[in-house]
């Protein structure tokens, strides 16, 4: 075996995938192992185990790059660090004001989110810079360790400095954390300014908070998991996936941990991405549906991002791959509300108990029980036969939904599925329409362990006549993993409509952005990143002046310090998003962008091998779709011939999911292993 091979693992909430691929993009191994919430370090160690058992040699992986949700869950389930707060005197309470907005306008009794930092771990310091970043009253370094003190008497372990406009000049920031972190150097300590340098006061301290509040336990961590893969001859640095897709340093991953919280979705994105490129697509929408909702996503030639994300309860500034969670998953419950209409989720049986199906003592009717119930799901072929699953059980609780809405236990599981399309069209088609695309012009490409299965019924829905499912859906964030390259993003607020800017000076505070990216990826390359090449993208946020919100537009990689190129690509975008522009209208320059990509060496393609052949023979079987009974042609996607065409129904069993294709669409299969279904005309 040749040297250099690269090691991609995605920690999921229920699974650990792990995807092995060599010099020459083969992949040698891949696999799933149990995730272990409490100590997800050892999932990784139980997977390079099994790898040596594969005949892997630990030692031969020149680059380990990994995933985990530990981050978000972090936040989601709120056991982070006890973090206090430090803040320019008369702004206590910018955790608590928020935005003033309803999330949901069409509900007045949403709950506010409580803050992670509780007022009274929140200090005012006495310091002031304008505006303009001119410094009206000088930082008070006497009352800001005594603040600093009784936070630590408060058992405080994490502090996140945030003072006004720090955006424009971060010198009272930097000299408050130099100041603490000489006093109290136990103590995990963070600026805004150096999270996240961008005005919009209240989700610039937010992001800082989040990042010293999982910035202990992330930094624990990575300690843990670099001292353990030692011990199994792993020399390779240990890589972090990104919310923006790109891979950064462990070291850089500890300080800077909420720059990670979406690295999850965003590596499966990647490797969409990948695969797409791979098939000759260059317009996707990935569809990534697993045990509670679908992670939606579009690609246009390269993925989407955003700047305006949401973690839990919070929504984060940071840029990230743009995912949208929508819908029901497959461990989503059916219930009829109290005026006797079926409504499927949001709750979600989760892993346990799970389905009734599944026979560890789940009582409510999912989405996985229509599917077995109606004969789409195969019961001893489930986990390539290693969970056997319960027709029965799926039986009897679909038929006490049916006697609930008058109906069959047959027409009650197909209207779950009705009703759960019916939820994913309802989100997804606004969703695509904000984003100004036709999804019809798009391949929808299915991953995760219900997405290939759920897919071609989205896809009937909506309109869109391409379905593509990869080999091994299920371990496709570990692809990503394995091709994603160095990223990482910078910005400066300018704030300035066009008439007010100076000749030259939008190309000058592009060049500052990106001699900084220039600075970060020099400081990558020294934990022993090989790059093939680097390069740079521009970007502004841009409004017309008076609005209040603003489109990211991409400028030329030429002419980026150009006002008239900029102007004329955002009046461009507006009518596409909008319908109407004005372009005799000012414009207003709000954010200035740079992104720097550090292209890691490595195969153009990532080939995954020929799925393991199972003993099961081709065969037809009855299910129920529709309200009618067909014979489905039964296989596996070994037994399919590169080139031949099928019609649905057809369902296609696989270790990791089960692909459904109903009738209307005929599939056949690529030469990359691909399942490729398109509607029959």
């Amino acid at each position: 075996m040749e040297q250099g091979y690269r090691l991609g693992i995605d920690i999921g909430g229920t699974f650990t995938d792990a995807m092995v691929a060599d010099a020459d993009g083969r992949v040698v191994a891949s696999l799933k192992t149990p995730s272990i919430p409490d100590a997800p370090e050892q999932a990784i160690f139980n997977a390079l185990e099994q790898l040596q058992k594969a005949s892997i040699n630990i030692a031969d992986i020149g680059l380990f790059v990994h995933g985990t949700t530990l981050g978000v869950n972090t936040l989601i389930e709120r056991n982070g660090a006890v973090t206090g707060l430090l803040v320019t005197e008369g702004f206590r309470d910018v955790l608590e004001i928020r935005r003033l907005r309803l999330e949901n306008t069409t509900n007045l009794y949403g709950d506010k989110a409580l803050p992670l930092v509780p007022r009274r771990l929140v200090k005012e310091i006495d310091e002031r810079c304008l505006a303009s970043g001119e410094v009206f009253r000088s930082l008070n370094e006497q009352q800001l360790l005594q603040s600093v003190e009784e936070l630590v008497q408060e058992g405080v372990t994490a502090i996140a400095i945030s003072f006004l406009h720090s955006y424009k000049n971060a010198g009272h920031e930097q000299l408050a954390e130099q100041l603490i972190k000489q006093h109290y150097p136990e103590l995990f300590v963070c600026t805004s300014s150096g999270v996240w340098p961008q005005q919009r006061e209240y989700e610039r301290t937010l992001a800082t908070v989040m990042n010293a509040y999982v910035g202990s336990q992330m930094g624990g961590y990575f300690q843990r998991l670099e001292q353990g893969v030692q011990q199994y001859g792993l020399t390779a640095k240990v890589l972090s996936t990104m919310s923006n897709g790109g891979i950064m340093s462990s070291t850089r991953a500890s300080s800077e941990p909420v720059k990670t919280l979406l690295s999850g979705p965003a590596s499966g994105v990647i490797g969409a991405t990948h695969v797409a490129r791979m098939a000759g697509l260059n317009q996707v929408v990935t569809f990534d549906m697993g045990g509670t909702s679908v992670d939606v996503a579009l690609i246009d030639g390269q993925p989407a991002y955003s700047v305006d994300n949401q973690v839990g309860d919070f929504p984060v500034i940071i840029p990230a791959i743009d995912v949208t969670a929508i819908g029901a998953g497959g461990g989503s419950i059916a219930w009829v509300d109290s005026a006797g209409v079926l409504k499927v989720g949001p709750r979600s049986v989760g892993a346990r108990p799970g389905p009734a199906c599944y026979n560890r003592g789940g009582t409510l009717p999912t989405t996985t029980d229509a599917y077995l119930h109606l004969g789409i799901l195969q019961a001893d072929r489930f986990l390539g036969g290693q969970m056997e699953l319960r027709p029965d059980l799926a039986q009897a609780v679909l038929e006490r939904l049916g006697e609930q809405l008058g109906m069959s236990s047959y027409a009650a599981a197909q209207a779950i599925l009705d009703v759960a399309t019916a939820n994913m069209y309802a989100q997804f088609t606004p969703l695509m329409a904000r984003k100004g695309v036709d999804p019809r012009d798009f391949t929808l490409l299915a991953y995760g362990g219900a997405g290939p299965m759920h897919a071609f019924l989205m896809a009937r829905e909506v309109g869109i006549r391409k379905v593509l499912i990869p080999p091994s859906p299920g371990t496709l964030c570990a692809m990503g993993c394995v091709v994603a390259d160095l990223r990482n993003d910078f910005v400066h607020s300018l704030n300035k409509v066009s008439d007010e800017l100076q000749p030259g000076e939008l190309g000058q505070w592009f060049e500052h952005l990106g001699e900084q990216g220039r600075r970060w990826i020099a400081e990558e390359t020294e934990q022993g990143i090989e790059l093939d090449h680097t390069y740079l993208m521009y970007s502004a946020d841009i409004r017309y002046e008076g609005q209040a919100f603003d489109l990211s537009v991409t400028l030329s990689s030429e002419a980026y310090g150009s006002i008239a190129d900029a102007e004329a690509r955002f009046h461009q975008q507006y009518e596409a998003v909008f319908g109407t522009s004005q372009p005799e209208s000012p414009v207003a320059f709000v954010n200035l962008r740079a992104t720097i990509i550090g292209v890691t060496r490595k195969s153009e393609t990532v080939v995954v091998p020929a799925p393991v052949k199972t003993n099961y023979e081709a065969e037809r079987r009855t299910i129920v779709f529709d309200g009618q009974e067909y014979q489905a042609f039964i296989t596996d996607r070994e037994q399919l011939n590169v080139g031949e065409m099928l019609s649905g129904p057809v369902i296609i069993n696989e270790y990791d999911t089960t692909v459904f294709v109903p009738p209307g669409y005929s599939l056949t299969k690529d030469r990359f292993g691909n399942i490729i279904g398109e509607a029959e005309l």
